[in-house]
């Protein structure tokens, strides 16, 4: 883990609401897919955890969604400024075996899935897809570009089938095979019950990211407590009380 100042190389707006960010930063070297960097946003002290998308030699991308003034500010930075940032944080998607892999995402869950496509584009990839309105999408031609089998689930059905991505998994005869998901509360509970081999990246409130603060405690099947940050965000299907 280290802290540097990286620089800002695109910022640009994806869908509603959700901006693509590249960022020059040596720590790229260090980062494994599943994993998120902590982001110092001019003029607030609390950090901001984001996501990794993309890894490329000494370049990170994220992805992140406007919801409150730190992204706001974010959202209006250009090229050549300079965030603070520190990662890599936390345990990312570990590395599989088997001819398949089914990938869920949701929303702003969607980016992490990214670079895990990436590394496993030698097996037969599934990827569904979960957002409010065919305003919200993005990344499914990229995910496509891999080579990836590709669904997509609107609630509101203007864009493929109307509904969850459980809903789109079951149209498209989906059905069986190691599951990765990140993405909102109520579709990770689902899908922890409707599979049961697999890893889910839980999203959480965070303050610090490194495990110190204790504020991202969730409780596990068998009694013990895990800080997301810390231990996660990766955890194994079944593993998590939900």
């Amino acid at each position: 883990m280290r802290q540097e100042k990286a620089r800002i190389i695109e910022n640009k707006k994806i869908a509603k609401d959700v901006y693509k960010m590249v960022l020059e930063a040596e720590l790229a070297s260090l980062c494994r897919p599943g994993q998120f960097i902590e982001i110092s946003v001019p003029g607030y002290f609390l950090r901001r955890p984001i996501s990794i998308c993309e890894i490329e030699e000494e370049c990170l991308t994220i992805i992140y969604k406007v919801v409150g003034a730190g992204t706001n500010v974010m959202s209006g930075m250009e090229a050549g400024e300079r965030l603070d940032i520190f990662g890599p944080c936390g345990n990312g998607f570990p590395e599989v075996d088997g001819p398949s892999l089914i990938l869920f995402g949701g929303g702003v869950g969607v980016p992490p899935l990214y670079e895990l496509a990436k590394h496993n584009k030698n097996k037969t990839l599934y990827v569904v897809l979960g957002f409010n309105s065919r305003e919200d999408v993005f990344y499914a031609d990229e995910f496509r570009a891999l080579g990836a089998k590709v669904f997509i689930a609107t609630m509101d059905g203007s864009c493929g089938t109307k509904g969850t991505v459980l809903d789109a998994a079951e149209t498209h005869g989906v059905r069986t095979g190691l599951v990765m998901a990140c993405g909102p509360l109520p579709m990770l509970r689902a899908l922890d019950e409707a599979y049961d081999q697999g890893y889910l990246s839980l999203e959480a409130r965070m303050a610090c990211g490194i495990g110190a603060c204790m504020g991202c405690v969730v409780e596990m099947k068998d009694g013990s407590m895990k800080r997301v940050c810390k231990d996660g965000p990766v955890f194994e299907i079944g593993s998590v009380k939900l």
